[in-house]
């Protein structure tokens, strides 16, 4: 799946999670201090990279590599908003 968010610079990016539990961690229309957006993503997409290993045997590296980007974006910023603006299946 695809959740793409907006970041407080007005700045919108995609990013890869291999599972839909992260529609449990981020909701569409919702915004989250980027501190919290950033540990929402951590946890959802650790989940999602975890099933990924329970079923073929090793993480996904997409999820993670969707985290150091998100990690390096929130790292810009030291305060404000990122809103999710939608999620695809």
């Amino acid at each position: 799946m695809i959740f793409e968010v907006r970041w407080p610079d007005g700045s919108a990016q995609p990013y890869y999670s291999p599972s839909l539990v992260v529609e449990e961690y981020l909701k569409v229309g919702e915004s989250y201090p980027v501190a919290d957006f950033v540990s929402r993503s951590r946890e959802a997409l650790g989940i999602a990279s975890e099933r990924v290993r329970e079923k073929y045997g090793m993480p996904c590296s997409r999820a993670a590599a969707s985290l150091a980007s998100i990690e390096r974006t929130a790292a810009t910023f030291a305060d404000g908003t990122v809103r999710v603006e939608r999620v695809s299946r």
